[in-house]
This record gives structure tokens, C-alpha cells and sequence, in this order.
């Protein structure tokens, strides 16, 4: 996007001090940071080829370790639309567990300013940034974010996913001139990002679609996985698991955004209140899953209160796994497993969903339980 010739020179990259983190050192010989006086020193890294490059006429806002600086430069950049007539566009890029916790007043004076811009919350996730401990490990922005009425927040987990986003808010924000901002997290982890699957841009921004239909073959109704973030791979090894070891067809939903579910299912309500002579309006996640009212497990990087808020909207039982609790310097399949949320969970949730609808014997919860290891005494992770 940078260098894109129309919008490029708009573009304000702010971070704050994790530049290198992310993998943006490649921007500083590129279009260079910032510094009203120049570069006044001989950088450390000056042999190396992407060395540390202040300028008067760099692109790049490196605020220093200061998350309520970046937000202020982030404000600045946001309004300049209507202070400067300038429509310049901000990305603040930061470590997710330092965004909305940290500076949530100041994300709130942006939405209540009508600042825009791309606010993305990096290495987020409870389980991907791991080895640091509970400090950085993020389990709740995504919660924090429903309060803040014109902030749109989503946890992709694709590659496609992430460029439909940003076409789309580009689209709201600078064309159509929306008083909306996005929160967007970006996770910490090498997988595979497969080809965006046709038909999916409106669920991607509508908050879900399908990602995978259940296997062929198999008897009955599908269960159905929800997954976010990283979590959704293992999601998507679940649906494969509940197949091969147990005859149980699942189908995976990709879930964007919990809050575009949430908001829209609470217009639908509101709607239905104040017109009670007309047709009731659908929420869009219970038409999403409206021909069936098998169980639905919903995974997720966050706390189980995010998939929780729209659980009144959604046909049939649904199960959440998260990560409520506090983090732990560990491996990925670790902390994945202390917090019951790896692909084993998932399958096991889906078993235990058709148990208590009496789709599946009890008997086939435990012997689940014993083949895949899991330990039923395990203390709870959230008080432990």
C-alpha cells in the first residue's frame, strides 16, 4: 500500500518501539522514520542493510516504547481528515496486550473524535505469542472493543481475510466517509493461508462464513465448529479428528468478528421491538445457522464471554472454549492445552453436545476422553 501511487504518500505507519518485532525493518530504508531534525547519530545496526533511518521527509512514526504516545500521533493522523483536510491513514501497529487494556480511554476519545484508521493488534491471542509470559499474552481486547460503538473489530485468520478487511474499511472510511475505525488483531504464527473460498467476502465482513463443509459420507445433522485467529487450524484439525476416529461430520465457520455478530443481532432485536406488526428481522449469525440445530462449539484465542454474547442468537447448544485465565511462558501445544482449547477440546465439545441432545452415548465422551489423554481431574485454568 505504500507504494501504491495515489494512496501510498497518505499512509501513516506508527509504532511503538516493536518495529523490528513485526518484521517492518524492511520499511526504514524504504521510506524511512521520521525525525524533524534528521538523523543526528551513526545508528548501531549502520553496516547492517536495513539500518535504523531517521529523515525529515520519513513515512514511518516511531513513538518509542509509548502506546498513549502512538495513540495520540494515531488521533492526530485519524482527524487530519478535518483539521488539515488531509486524508491521511493511520496504521498503529502494537502488541496486542498493550492496546485496548492499556490506553482503552484514549481508543474511546478516538471513536468519540471520529478519528480513522487501522489500529492492529500484533502477536495477539492468549497462546501465540508464547514464552513471555502472561504480560503479553492477550486474551480479552476483542472483549474490550464492544464498548466503543463506532470501533469494528475482528480476528482474522487468513491472509484473504486480512485484505478484505482493509479494502472494505478504506472503502467505509474514505469514500463513503463513515465515522467508523477497525481494531484488527494479527497473529504470532507460521500456517498455511489457503485461497480465499468464492462467495466469502460478505460473511467476512458480516462476521462468519463457512469455511468447510462437513466430510461426505458420514450420518446426520453436521456439528458445527466455530473457529478464530490461529485457533481456527485447530478447529479445522477437530473436524478431521470427529471423522476419522468417530464418524461424526463437522463443519468449520470461519468467525471474523464476534462484535459485527453481536451489534447486528442486537439491531435485529431492537428492530423487532419497536415494529411488532411486521416480519421479524433474522439476525445474520442465526441465519447463518438456521438449518439445523445440532451443537455448535465456538474456539477461540479469547475469552469465552466473546462467543458467549451471542449465544441467545444461535439455533440449538453452544459450547465456548477460551482462554479465561492467565497466561504462562510455555510452548504453543502447551499453553493450547492447559487452556482446553487444541483441536481435542473442540472434538471432545462436539461429543459432548450430541451427548446431551442424545445424538451420542455418554460412553463415547469417555472413551474420547481416554483416547485423546485428557486428564477429567485437570485443575480449571482459570483459577489456577
Amino acid at each position: 500500500m505504500l507504494r501504491d501511487k495515489e494512496i501510498g504518500r497518505f499512509l501513516v505507519p506508527i509504532v511503538p518501539d516493536e518495529a523490528r518485532t513485526f518484521g517492518m525493518e524492511t520499511l526504514f530504508r524504504q521510506v524511512g522514520i521520521y525525525s524533524h531534525v534528521g538523523q543526528l547519530y551513526d545508528p548501531v545496526d549502520a553496516e547492517t542493510l536495513l539500518y535504523y533511518k531517521e529523515s525529515t521527509n520519513g513515512q514511518i512514526l516511531e513513538e518509542g516504547i509509548t502506546e498513549a504516545g502512538s495513540m495520540a500521533s494515531f488521533i492526530a493522523a485519524g482527524t487530519a481528515y478535518s483539521t488539515h483536510g488531509v486524508p491521511t491513514i493511520p496504521f498503529f501497529i502494537f502488541y496486542s496486550m498493550f492496546g485496548l487494556q492499556r490506553i482503552g480511554d484514549l481508543v474511546w476519545a478516538a471513536g468519540d473524535m471520529r478519528t480513522k484508521g487501522f489500529v492492529l493488534g500484533a502477536t495477539s491471542g492468549r497462546t501465540t505469542l508464547n514464552g513471555e509470559g502472561l504480560q503479553h499474552q492477550d486474551g480479552h481486547s476483542h472483549l474490550l472493543a464492544y464498548p466503543i460503538p463506532n470501533l469494528l473489530a475482528y480476528d482474522p485468520a487468513f491472509a484473504y481475510e486480512l485484505a478484505v478487511l482493509l479494502e472494505d474499511g478504506l472503502r467505509r472510511m474514505y469514500r463513503e466517509k463513515e465515522d467508523v475505525f477497525y481494531y484488527i488483531t494479527l497473529t504470532n504464527e507460521n500456517y498455511p493461508m489457503p485461497a480465499m473460498p468464492e462467495g466469502s467476502r460478505e460473511g467476512i465482513l458480516r462476521g462468519m462464513y463457512r469455511l468447510q463443509a462437513a466430510p461426505e459420507g458420514l450420518v446426520g445433522p453436521p456439528v458445527r465448529l466455530l473457529g478464530s485467529g490461529s485457533i481456527l487450524n485447530e478447529v479445522m484439525q477437530a473436524r478431521l479428528m470427529l471423522a476419522d476416529r468417530y464418524g461424526v461430520p463437522a463443519e468449520v465457520w470461519s468467525v471474523t468478528s464476534y462484535k459485527a455478530l453481536y451489534t447486528d443481532a442486537l439491531d435485529a432485536e431492537r428492530w423487532n421491538l419497536l415494529h411488532p406488526d411486521q416480519e421479524p428481522r433474522v439476525p445474520y449469525v442465526t441465519r447463518c445457522l438456521a438449518d439445523s440445530d445440532a451443537p455448535v462449539v465456538a474456539a477461540s484465542d479469547y475469552v469465552k464471554a466473546l462467543p458467549e454474547s451471542i449465544a441467545r442468537f444461535i439455533p440449538g447448544t453452544l459450547h465456548s472454549l477460551g482462554t479465561d485465565g492467565y497466561g504462562r511462558s510455555e510452548t504453543r501445544e502447551a499453553l493450547r492445552d492447559f487452556f482446553e482449547v487444541d483441536r481435542r477440546y473442540v472434538a471432545l465439545a462436539a461429543l459432548h453436545g450430541l451427548a446431551r441432545q442424545g445424538r451420542a452415548e455418554p460412553a463415547l465422551v469417555r472413551k474420547a476422553l481416554q483416547e485423546m489423554h485428557l486428564d477429567p481431574e485437570k485443575p480449571n485454568p482459570f483459577t489456577c
